[in-house]
């Protein structure tokens, strides 16, 4: 089963977060974590577990159609929050144990002082057939 790890990063300070905004790192702390997303990627490439993964620019819009053929455009990437998804990773495991057993892992990454960030994750299974809509 295929399913999506995106990586939620936060762009202020807050209780829920326990470390300092990446722009807050200093370049070893970025380069360490930076490594660690790729020796996981190896890994995963080496057990036939990887599909394929990007990092996100901060910067983004939203677009919607407004019925009239101009689309609004709005700062973004999140209207309401200062969370952002900075990038995702595809994996193609044999269980959803497994997806979540690969995302505590990346959870893990080092952060500021080389201690591991704990960051959020959020696992989405890949959408294999149309939703069953539900008769009564």
């Amino acid at each position: 089963m295929k399913y999506l790890l995106l990586k939620h990063y936060r762009g202020g300070p807050a209780p829920t977060w326990d470390w300092a905004p990446m722009d807050q790192w200093t370049p070893q702390e970025v380069d360490a974590h930076i490594q660690y997303m790729r020796d996981f990627a190896d890994r995963l490439k080496d057990s036939g577990e990887f599909v394929g993964e990007a990092a996100l620019a901060p910067e983004g819009t939203f677009v919607r159609y407004d019925g009239e053929g101009r689309p609004p455009v709005t700062d973004g990437p999140f209207a309401e929050t200062k969370d952002l998804i900075a990038g995702w990773m595809i994996i193609d495991v044999d269980s959803g144990d497994r997806a979540l057993q690969l995302a505590g892992e990346l959870s893990a990454a080092p952060g500021p002082g080389g201690k591991p960030i704990h960051e959020w994750l959020e696992v989405r299974p890949f959408l294999t057939e149309p939703p069953k809509t539900v008769t009564e």
